[in-house]
């Protein structure tokens, strides 16, 4: 996936998927597990791009359940904030 690549086009479309399932009217608790899931996938089938995915994916390895939703939370934070900017 060539927006994987990129760290800014990855957390664009991660931005803009977000957007759209709050939009449709998504529960915020279904949308951070989703977030967890997707970091649990890109974990196990993904080899980071760059070196912010390269970050994500080693914290996420040492991370208890816990930590690990609060990364996806972080996530979204961050994708949430520059999808307003």
């Amino acid at each position: 996936m060539p927006m994987l690549e990129n760290w800014q086009q990855w957390t664009s479309f991660l931005g803009q998927n977000v957007a759209q399932a709050e939009h449709a009217g998504m529960p915020n608790q279904v949308i951070q597990q989703a977030a967890v899931q997707i970091g649990e996938y890109l974990a196990q089938n993904v080899d980071p791009k760059n070196e912010q995915q390269r970050v994500l994916s080693d914290m996420w390895s040492v991370a208890s359940e816990n930590e690990k939703e609060a990364l996806a939370n972080c996530v979204l934070k961050l994708v949430q904030n520059k999808n307003l900017q």
